[in-house]
């Protein structure tokens, strides 16, 4: 039998969920579940909902949860409430409602309670591995009729029934499934009580309304597990749909505890929102020739029929070309508030915006892959101090160049206005009289007023910096020349 194919979403509107473990960081594998999920409800004029799966109560924490909350909102991801919930559920606050459907399914007939100890479960599962058969429960306790007032510690297994619901046609892979005679009646409650994964999963959906259940390829085997609870209780299923898994650049699989793609990291490492957000978007959907879009822009065309079928490669080189565009992009207002903590780091201080600043930053954007990557370059002007490159300043600062620094140095000193207008004729008319090429010049003074031999034009950078700092750090320049000078350098 087949079920939970795609529904009409005129006919039914579109409610989708994401529904993290609290175990630990947002990766970039859930994220993009919950943007998929967030996509289609939005481009559906749908609901985006949300809510704790901590049935791991080892594992799950409320630190992780507000992690996971705050990557969610960093990216832009908004989600809508809960009916009935003030807050974000949590299964484990649910325990009554499972218990309440594990009574109706046990009254039905539906499931039955299991007294099977460890040691012949293990028996089971070793012969079906001797006969290279997947282990299977054989039905035991099927028609024993085990009562509630059990003096021994009993589970409670689903009826699966060689009728059972356990295939569907799924919105990406399509066809999808496996024969009810391969689960067997598989546990739905523990000797505890508590609930597996697959019924408490299946009531959230039901009792949510959720319409679409859109979610990593990994979770496909709980979609067989999870569609006869539906018909146990006469509930309509929701639509799947599965997607593909990341793997690294290499083929291996992206792994789920690799911090380095969390969306904390690209955070710290300086990528906006925007970029992890498209960057994420595009693992494995596409919608014609369209690389870069916003949030709004997604939700307008996002449509499952654009997620692939295979398996996703995370390329870090594409996250840095996407990068650079949206600094390249974004209004100079939301970039220097997202600038800020890191000019503040890398200055060691609090930096105050300015007109000056804000044309420094012009001046980065389209030298710049990252918010790290741009403070770093903005370290020149942050600081009164800076330290010289070696390998730069032996080349650029020899003996040769200190006669025409010197003089341009003087030059420099008498203008009355700093201006890239009027540094440029200075500088040629110093590097003419020396027949130098202005390169010859310009290198050195860069090396001179940066620290390194890369920087926007020398005149918007010379402009930027300031007469004052500008001649200061030129003069400690010739000193430097005249120390090596003094001790023999070449």
């Amino acid at each position: 039998m087949s079920t939970g194919g795609l529904l009409e979403c005129a006919a039914v509107p579109v409610v989708t969920r994401y529904a993290p473990s609290p175990t630990g960081a947002l990766h970039i594998g859930g994220a993009r579940t919950a943007l998929f999920c967030w996509a289609y409800a939005r481009h559906h004029d749908g609901q985006f909902l949300l809510r704790f799966e901590d049935t791991d109560r080892e594992r799950s924490t409320l630190e992780s949860e507000t992690v996971v909350l705050e990557a969610l909102r960093w990216l832009g991801i908004d989600w809508d409430a809960v009916p009935g919930f003030e807050d974000v559920p949590r299964q484990s606050e649910r325990g009554p409602r499972y218990e309440e459907v594990l009574a109706k399914l046990l009254e039905s007939g539906a499931a039955y309670r299991c007294v099977c100890d460890d040691a012949r479960l293990e028996h089971l599962r070793e012969r079906a591995r001797q006969g290279g058969q997947a282990a299977v429960y054989d039905g035991a306790c099927r028609e024993r009729g085990i009562a509630a007032d059990c003096a021994e510690p009993f589970c409670v297994r689903l009826r699966i029934d060689a009728h059972a619901p356990t295939r569907w046609d799924d919105a990406i892979a399509g066809a999808s499934g496996q024969d009810a005679s391969d689960l067997g009646d598989y546990v739905v409650a523990r000797t505890d009580g508590t609930p597996i994964y697959h019924l408490a999963c299946s009531v959230d959906d039901h009792d949510m309304g959720v319409t679409h259940v859109i979610r990593g390829r990994e979770h496909m085997s709980s979609t067989s597990r999870q569609l006869p609870l539906y018909s146990a209780m006469g509930w309509q299923p929701p639509a799947f749909a599965h997607v593909p898994l990341l793997v690294e650049a290499s083929g291996k699989k992206l792994s789920k505890r690799q911090d380095a793609v969390s969306v904390q990291s690209y955070r710290e490492r300086g990528f906006s929102p925007q970029a992890v957000l498209n960057f994420i978007a595009r693992l494995g959907w596409g919608h014609g020739d369209l690389e870069l879009f916003d949030r709004e822009q997604l939700a307008e065309v996002f449509e499952m029929s654009g997620v692939g079928h295979s398996a996703s490669q995370v390329h870090e080189d594409k996250l840095l070309w996407i990068s650079q565009h949206w600094i390249k992009t974004l209004p100079m207002d939301e970039l220097v508030e997202q600038l800020q903590p890191f000019l503040d780091a890398e200055a060691g201080r609090p930096v105050e915006d300015s007109a000056e600043l804000r044309k420094l930053l012009d001046l980065l954007r389209e030298r710049s892959k990252t918010w790290v990557e741009m403070a770093a370059q903005a370290g020149f002007w942050l600081r009164d101090e800076i330290e010289l490159d070696p390998k730069a300043a032996r080349k650029q600062l020899k003996a040769g160049i200190a006669g025409p620094l010197g003089e341009l140095r003087a030059a420099l000193a008498d203008l009355t206005e700093w201006t890239e207008e009027t540094l440029d004729p200075t500088f040629h008319a110093v590097a003419e009289k020396h027949d130098l090429k202005l390169g010859k010049l310009a290198q050195p003074v860069r090396v001179a007023i940066v620290g390194v031999p890369q920087s926007p034009g020398i005149f918007e950078t010379l402009a930027v910096l300031g007469k004052q700092r500008s001649l200061q750090r030129i003069g400690a320049a010739l000193e430097y020349i005249a120390a090596r000078d003094s001790e023999g350098g070449d």
